[in-house]
């Protein structure tokens, strides 16, 4: 049975592996994560998980092994937004989406030596009003330092999202429908005892 290895450091994307119960390794990769100055969002979501993809198959020696990459954007008004640089522009993301819609992408990424495929997941996430004195209580909670668009659906940004409209696991960082679809295209277990 070939071995699966998740390319990503993301604690969410390990944990929501684990739900499912699939066994695998993680491997550490570092991929450029720019995007390029043509690309639409959902272009590069798909680039960047496939290169995280290529990047782990790259690493390893095991001819029968396949490699899971996967990258989220929060895209608004067609622009990226990715991890906030510092608090100022963590405050203008949250100020920017809140009271409004706005896209989380999600591409997964399965490929080994022989095959490379691809699922693209588009969700909305509406966002309640948010005073200025929350985003700064947020902030300062250190949970959005780190986070694409400047929150957590998982976490306490949770209280700020009015409605969702798509995939809830694919917001938080991996397509769990979607996944288990590629894991079965490639013969790769999931509900095991033995993962985690």
């Amino acid at each position: 049975m070939s071995s699966l290895f998740l390319a990503s450091a993301s604690p969410r994307r390990r944990e929501l592996l684990q739900q499912i119960g699939v066994p695998f390794s993680l491997l550490a990769v570092c991929v450029d994560e720019t995007p390029l100055p043509i690309e639409s969002a959902e272009e590069y979501v798909q680039r960047v998980a496939r290169s995280k993809a290529c990047a782990g198959l790259d690493m390893l020696s095991d001819a029968s092994a396949c490699v899971l990459g996967a990258d989220t954007s929060v895209v608004l008004d067609q622009r990226i937004l990715g991890k906030p640089a510092d608090r100022a522009d963590g405050l203008a993301m949250l100020d920017a989406l809140s009271g409004r819609s706005h896209r989380v992408l999600t591409a997964v990424v399965l490929a080994n030596r022989s095959a490379c495929e691809v699922r693209l997941v588009s969700s909305e996430v509406e966002f309640r009003p948010i005073s200025t004195a929350e985003a700064q209580a947020y902030w300062d909670s250190g949970e959005p330092q780190d986070k694409a668009g400047g929150y957590a659906i998982q976490g306490w940004g949770a209280v700020f999202v009015s409605q969702l409209r798509g995939s809830y696991s694919a917001v938080v960082g991996l397509p769990l429908c979607e996944t288990a679809q590629l894991l079965d295209r490639f013969g790769l277990p999931r509900w095991s005892k033995s993962a985690g």
